[in-house]
């Protein structure tokens, strides 16, 4: 059996249509291309098993460890739905990084750790090349880890005022392409829940509502949006969701459909409109985001949802940091889009034309 071809630096520039001087300028870290080039030439180098020459005689560093760093109410089994997204995505994490050659020690940060901005012992006590602030983390939490000068790179969530690297979803687009789906499906009224107060996922799932609203010339009925919450306690946000319903069952303003920043708040909405008598999907249409397994479930009344590309996300965080990412104090964004998946039972929705 003939043994396969080695990928060599004119077989990337090929798939890119860039020159091999530009691929090696990337793949050296030297200047002359710019940083989104170089950041796409190194993610097409490892999908296409680029390795560089004299690689494998290279010796080992003393240490290999890459820190995560995860709060624990995103790991908390009160959150169900959420624990096992997490915790998939937490393994396929620790994979990643061994895959890389790199072992991943995994610290959980308590509420109390987060609160009193206490770093874990080990933070101090073992040799380390990096930090993945994984999920959604307190701001002063991020900020001090960022402060200390580690390499860091934030996994699914990120702070605008940090100049740190950040591997998270695409979800203005993709928000955009349920929301465009929902328009050609004929519906003109939508609502918007989601706490865009708290996490920048949220806030640019809002944007990505707004901007599929008016460029389709719809008008944004603020009756119909919930953008702030306290918190992420789930009977608190089932209660204003509750609240938030029959404030307009009240002044006869509900929507005919609803995009709701994450999936966990879809089901809650799901479950309150199934309360008062408002049949899911029948009457009203449910959209989420993240593809959680329980609301793909055929009976639990989403209508469309956005499925996370979980694995790519972790490999671009690791990426981030191994390639140097970590160190720069630069806004460096890596965002993956995910997948639109229609849970419904419902016929002629063509996913294709609502790619992003």
């Amino acid at each position: 059996m003939a043994r396969p071809k080695k990928v060599s630096m004119q077989d990337i520039a090929d798939q890119l249509g860039i020159s091999k001087n530009a691929v090696s300028l990337a793949l050296s870290g030297k200047s002359g291309v710019s940083e989104q080039v170089r950041l796409i030439v190194r993610h097409k180098a490892e999908e296409m098993g680029y390795v560089p020459p004299g690689a494998a005689a290279k010796p080992e560093a003393s240490s290999r460890n890459i820190l995560l760093l995860v709060p624990e109410r995103v790991v908390s089994h009160e959150d169900s739905e959420h624990f096992r997204f997490f915790h998939d995505m937490l393994w396929i994490l620790e994979e990643t990084v061994r895959a890389h050659g790199c072992s991943a020690v995994i610290v959980r940060i308590d509420r109390q750790m987060e609160e009193r901005l206490e770093l874990p012992s080990l933070y101090g006590e073992l040799e380390h090349i990096g930090v993945i602030l994984f999920g959604i983390i307190a701001k002063p939490y991020a900020h001090m880890v960022w402060e200390t000068g580690v390499p860091l790179v934030m996994l699914d969530s990120y702070y605008r005022d940090m100049n740190c690297a950040a591997a998270v979803s695409a979800n203005t687009e993709g928000a955009e392409s349920v929301v465009r789906l929902l328009i050609e499906r004929g519906h003109r009224q939508i609502g918007f829940i989601g706490p865009a107060n708290l996490t920048t996922s949220h806030e640019e799932r809002w944007f990505g509502y707004w901007r599929a609203m008016r460029e389709a010339g719809l008008p944004i009925d603020e009756r119909m949006t919930l953008l702030e919450a306290d918190d992420f306690d789930e009977v608190k946000n089932e209660q204003q969701i509750g609240a938030f319903l029959a404030r307009l069952v009240a002044t006869d303003a509900l929507p005919t459909a609803f995009f709701c920043g994450n999936d966990r708040i879809a089901l809650l909405l799901i479950r309150r409109l199934r309360a008062i008598g408002i049949s899911v999907p029948e009457q009203m249409k449910v959209a989420g985001f993240d593809g959680l397994e329980q609301a793909c479930a055929p009976d639990s009344g989403l209508y469309v949802t956005i499925r996370a590309d979980k694995k790519q996300m972790c490999r671009s965080a690791v990426r981030l940091l191994l390639d140097g990412y970590g160190e720069k104090r630069h806004a460096v964004r890596w965002t993956t889009a995910g997948q639109l998946i229609p849970v419904s039972n419902e016929a002629g929705i063509d996913v294709r034309n609502f790619t992003f």
